[in-house]
């Protein structure tokens, strides 16, 4: 799949496209919705799907001292991006120059003018431009006076409410693995380079694969049950620690994964830990015994829950 800088003119053959615009962080059932939506308008009109997002998030520009909420990072949107049948991901770089576009310029300067879109397609509650002045309605009168079309796809709902990344950010919290991956319709996905550690789970028998969370939301601290992903495609089963360490001075935050019946060298590769259940809160334990017992506990319960996996 093409990615595309939002700061340059879309030309042939991607020009006049279909446009899904979103944040999409997460891309979870509502926003493959409305991405659906436009990948089949665009092949109804033989034009090209193109999924615009904004990185960093706008979120994050206006409060850039919130702790981190990314749900995926760009790779994988654009992956799932693909999947879902467009032909290019927009990236939109959120910055001082875009927060001050009024909705007017948004539309015609940048859909039409910059990006060549034929038509746009969102969810009912996107807003944009300066002071979020836009809304889908702006979209519409827009479309009649200018050529293109747009159409505003409704939430989607579950049992319970509309899926959001709200929503999914709050079970991650508590650790409810089972609803985030029932809104993102995959697992909360964490992508990272195996990084060198203090070696502290070899010498408990228990080798990890450490990974720094990034700009990733920090699910609720504790263990998990976990699948990993390889670069050659791969799939392990394991558990894994999320949190500080508090048995470890000094506490340092890491995700450690522990894959089962697996001894070769990850250090500098990109995985995937996919996160499949939670076992246990962290814990401070008095001494290393006590600690290994209770891993060795959490990997045979890991097993367990993974076990149809």
């Amino acid at each position: 799949m093409i990615r595309l800088d939002g700061h340059a003119r879309i030309e042939e053959p991607l020009r006049g496209g279909v446009i899904a615009l979103g944040n999409f962080d997460g891309f979870h059932a509502g926003h493959q919705a409305v991405v659906g939506r436009a990948v089949r308008h665009a092949r109804d009109e033989g034009r090209p799907a193109i999924v615009a997002t904004f990185d960093p998030h706008p979120v994050r520009f206006f409060k850039p001292d919130v702790p981190p909420f990314r749900l995926t990072t760009l790779d994988q949107r654009q992956e799932l991006f693909a999947a879902a049948g467009a032909d290019a991901m927009l990236v939109l770089p959120f910055d001082a120059t875009l927060a001050g576009t009024t909705a007017e310029d948004f539309i015609t300067g940048l859909l039409l003018d910059r990006y060549g879109a034929a038509g746009v397609v969102t969810g009912s509650d996107f807003v944009f431009g300066k002071g979020r002045g836009g809304d889908v309605v702006t979209l519409a009168d827009h479309a009649r006076t200018h050529g293109f079309f747009t159409e505003m796809v409704a939430p989607v709902d579950d049992a319970e409410e509309v899926v959001s990344s709200s929503r999914i950010r709050d079970a991650l919290r508590e650790g409810d693995c089972d609803t985030a991956a029932r809104l993102l319709t995959r697992p909360f996905t964490v992508r990272g380079t195996v990084e060198h550690g203090d070696k502290n789970g070899r010498l408990l028998g228990f080798p990890t694969a450490n990974i720094d969370m990034g700009n990733y939301l920090r699910p609720r601290y504790g263990i998990y049950a976990v699948t990993g992903r390889l670069p050659d495609g791969r799939i392990l089963r394991g558990a894994a620690n999320i949190g500080i360490r508090p048995s470890f001075d000094p506490p340092k935050e890491l995700l450690e994964p522990h894959f089962f019946d697996f001894a070769e060298d990850l250090y500098g590769q990109e995985i995937d830990v996919a996160f499949r259940a939670f076992i246990r809160p962290e814990a401070k334990f008095d001494d290393m015994d006590a600690l290994t017992a209770q891993i060795a506990a959490d990997c045979d319960r890991a097993r367990e829950l993974l076990a149809n996996i």
